[in-house]
């Protein structure tokens, strides 16, 4: 983080009093991404008109520069009349979360045939070391920043995750992977087994490899005492707060963190909501609504961002970029927005357009069953938490889903 004195910091919250008030109403930017289309659709030529281009990588972008902090670029899809949100979000490298964010208006099981669908792939990195993992809790999102050798251009590759629900929250701070395991068991710990005996659906002291697994098949294990990075047999749940604290990818990208990473591999989780940077001599800020039970205020996770903005704005200039900072704090699209602009229809003005390549899979669940999984979620959170469970031993595991497989790779 770029260094600024005390004095400046104290002068950007006392700036930022009314962005409490802002998070909780409408601002000068709550239509953000809630104009019908042909409004939102500034370009010369219509979104509809507009050649579609094959999509981004999903995953990986390269660093044209140690300070580079923006990557990626907005995409936008049109569905098809089967489609829903949760195989657009699967398909394009994104989590369900996301994808809603991103599309307010947009019915998430019903968006229906030839709706554009903005995809949220540009990425601003988070104020980290950029070594090895890290997690941003607040966006979902995984970033692996893998070693490159002496004249390659450095890469980083990024992946929608779940992360603990209300009450079990992914905790922040600093970790290393201690083990790794393949086909793992999971040893459903004793308050876990109490907790789905009570809802009717008993489980098993140990759950052997296989599709009843929520492990998935590739297990990270943490020095975080109960903490994973592992795959999930509910994929449509990835990009939500689902767990008991570990954090879940899809079933392809554990595939791919796994094969990547070696034991004591560097892990960060920090919780930023508001992230700037600044990418070809425009600010771009982004924006995603702070978790409910988060400790650190809106005003305090701003005002740490807007360090990054001080670098590069004139003084005289920065009342104004507060206050458009607000606004798109406030929407929480989890978009980079290009600030100085000031214009709600900048992101689909350089959007690419791309084809749909979703495709039709007879082995994933019903709309029925994809329903009720990403419901669920939503379900606990008017759930009461046992206030007398110690935290260690509520998680997918107590001590890894066995370490005593993980050791063995």
């Amino acid at each position: 983080m770029i260094s600024v004195a005390q004095s400046s910091v104290k002068r950007i919250v006392l700036c930022l009093a009314p962005l409490a008030a802002a998070l909780g109403g409408c601002t000068a930017f709550d239509g953000f991404m809630r104009f019908p289309a042909a409004e939102r659709a500034a370009a010369e030529v219509p979104l509809a008109e507009r050649t579609r281009l094959e999509p981004i990588s999903r995953n990986l972008f390269v660093l044209e520069s140690p300070e580079q902090t923006l990557v990626g670029v907005p995409q936008i899809v049109f569905t098809r009349e089967d489609d829903t949100l949760s195989d657009i979000a699967r398909e394009y490298g994104l989590g369900y979360d996301e994808l809603i964010d991103a599309n307010p208006g947009v019915d998430p099981w019903l968006p229906g045939d030839g709706t554009p669908v903005l995809l949220p792939t540009q990425y601003v990195l988070p104020d980290a070391p950029r070594r090895g993992i890290v997690l941003n809790i607040a966006s979902k999102r995984l970033f692996y920043f893998p070693q490159v050798a002496d004249g390659e251009s450095a890469t980083v590759m990024t992946f929608p995750i779940g992360i603990g629900r209300v009450g079990w929250e992914t905790p922040t701070g600093e970790a290393a992977v201690v083990s790794k395991a393949r086909d793992p068991h999971w040893y459903v710990p004793w308050s876990v087994q109490q907790e789905y005996a009570e809802a009717g659906n008993p489980l098993p002291a140990v759950v052997p490899p296989g599709p009843d697994n929520p492990l998935g098949k590739f297990v990270l294990q943490l020095d975080m005492p109960g903490y994973l990075i592992h795959g999930t047999n509910q994929p449509y749940g990835v990009g939500m707060r689902v767990s008991h604290g570990c954090v879940r990818l899809y079933p392809e990208n554990i595939e791919s963190l796994y094969s990547l990473v070696d034991l004591g591999e560097e892990v960060v989780i920090v919780n930023q909501p508001f992230l700037a940077g600044w990418h070809g001599g425009e600010l771009y800020f982004e924006g995603h609504r702070p978790l409910e039970d988060d400790e650190v205020t809106s005003d305090e996770h701003l005002a740490k961002a807007l360090l990054v903005v001080e670098s590069g704005v004139e003084l005289a200039d920065l009342d104004a970029v507060l206050a458009q900072l607000r606004s798109i704090a406030s929407d929480g699209s989890g978009i980079p927005v290009r600030v100085l602009l000031n214009d709600v229809a900048e992101v689909y003005e350089r959007a690419r357009v791309v084809r749909n390549t979703v495709e039709p899979d007879p082995n994933v669940p019903t709309l029925a069953e994809v329903r009720e999984i990403l419901d669920e979620p939503l379900d606990e959170l008017d759930a009461e938490d046992d206030p007398d469970a110690e935290g260690d031993h509520d998680r997918e595991s107590d001590k890894g889903p066995a370490a005593e497989d993980a050791s063995s790779e």
